[in-house]
């Protein structure tokens, strides 16, 4: 086997590593800087364009057991349309 195989292996994996940590490093990073801008569990979707959560108001929705019972029509709406 020719002596240059092994080392052109060594320089290629070397290459691989080196890369591959510079990579997870960039990771690491930017993991630390998205923790310092933002304060405990507040989603992307809450911020605007300065990092503070927007004041706008919100839409919940619950989702609730099949089990449960639900809340009785309004007395005002007819429950189907009267023809």
């Amino acid at each position: 086997m020719s002596p240059i195989i092994p080392m052109l292996y060594g320089v290629c994996f070397l290459v691989l590593l080196v890369q591959a940590m510079r990579l997870m490093g960039r990771g690491f990073t930017a993991v630390e800087k998205r923790e310092k801008r933002t304060s405990g569990n507040v989603h992307p979707e809450l911020l605007d364009d300065q990092g503070n959560i927007t004041g706008e108001p919100l839409l919940t929705v619950r989702f609730s057991d099949n089990s449960e019972t639900s809340a009785p029509a309004s007395q005002d709406s007819p429950s189907r349309p009267e023809e």
